[in-house]
């Protein structure tokens, strides 16, 4: 679904990219939840993908959640992460587009979406058609097929953290002196 482009065109992009937004289960987690006799919900989330949003950081990038669950746990982990912003309880993401961009003062080719689900899909073919779009391994194939970068790992498992680190090697390769 997504062009295919070179390597030289995905760095041009990746040097725009002031904010990557990804989704949260599925992508920061394995999206499997534990639910106690009581109720209470647990997830897991990677220690590594946390070190890649704070590479990302160090580096002038922000790193946002979108996701359709309204979340205290998901609150609790963009606390941690010192996200600048968290978007709970969004059931179509192509249509808060709008509102991100307004909210944040960016432009869709400023932006990166790591999605892994059906409802990822009409967000990262917007965010994609002038920003940078990801899945982890385990996405489903058309949201594989919709991303410029599929990972190795899979969500929850280190995804963020490789997307991460793909989008600071293509900046790199982007400046001025770097590979191209």
């Amino acid at each position: 679904m997504t062009e295919r482009m070179t390597g030289a065109q995905l760095s041009r992009r990746a040097a725009r990219v002031a904010m990557v937004l990804c989704d949260n289960d599925g992508v920061l987690t394995d999206g499997m939840v534990w639910v106690s006799s009581r109720g209470e919900e647990l997830v897991a989330f990677s220690r590594r993908d946390g070190m890649g949003v704070q590479l990302l950081r160090e580096r002038g990038v922000a790193t946002a959640i979108v996701t359709r669950e309204d979340s205290a746990i998901v609150r609790r982990r963009a606390e941690k992460l010192e996200l600048p912003h968290l978007w709970l309880g969004v059931r179509d993401k192509r249509a808060h587009l709008g509102r991100i961009l307004e909210e944040t003062g960016l432009r869709a080719e400023q932006l990166a979406y790591v999605g892994d689900d059906v409802n990822d899909l009409e967000m990262m073919m917007t965010v994609g058609a002038s920003g940078l779009t990801a899945a982890p391994a385990d996405a489903m194939p058309e949201i594989r097929r919709a991303a410029h970068y599929v990972c190795d790992a899979a969500g929850g498992r280190g995804a963020f953290r490789e997307v991460a680190e793909w989008l600071l090697r293509l900046r790199e390769s982007a400046a001025p002196g770097g590979e191209r």
